[in-house]
């Protein structure tokens, strides 16, 4: 933009921005756990991988603890029968045992500049593929999620 000489130019800029979102689970006990890429965050996105989730666990039951995310609570969502939904107190990402493990990725790219999406993307990849079931359970199951995600467990069983 060009203003006359001493005249400041006011603008409204908006930067280019690329993003990907992981979609994932964890089983706190055993650091079991199971991520996808999606290009969103939404609902159609977190079907399919509700999905495939339902899939990955086959005969297995799930109690899956999520935020009250729009995209998680979506009327059109249709759980699997093996998956049962349990929803964490709004603004409370701590009780999420998932939310610790995103923490700890996050923060080995700390300081990192990628020129490229698909270098975050390789290095997250990466990181993923490195962790252990030892790591992963030492980062999600604190004793105050384990007590908690055991009394939801009896309640929905009770149900």
């Amino acid at each position: 933009m060009i203003t006359a000489r001493g005249v400041k130019p006011v603008v409204r800029v908006q930067w280019p921005r690329k993003a990907f979102w992981l979609y994932g689970v964890v089983e706190p006990t055993s650091g079991w756990h199971f991520c996808q890429e999606y290009p969103h965050l939404n609902s159609e996105n977190f079907q399919k991988f509700l999905d495939v989730l339902s899939q990955e666990l086959g005969s297995d039951m799930a109690l899956m603890q999520m935020d009250q995310a729009s995209a998680h609570q979506a009327l059109a969502l249709s759980c699997p029968e093996n998956i049962i939904p349990i929803f964490q107190p709004s603004h409370s990402p701590q009780l999420n045992p998932m939310e610790r493990l995103w923490q700890f990725i996050k923060r080995q790219f700390k300081g990192e500049s990628f020129s490229h999406l698909d270098q975050l993307r390789q290095g997250v990849q990466h990181e993923l593929a490195q962790l252990s079931s030892e790591v992963i359970s030492s980062l999600t199951s604190y004793d105050f999620i384990l007590e908690a995600l055991f009394h939801q467990a009896l309640f929905c069983a009770a149900s």
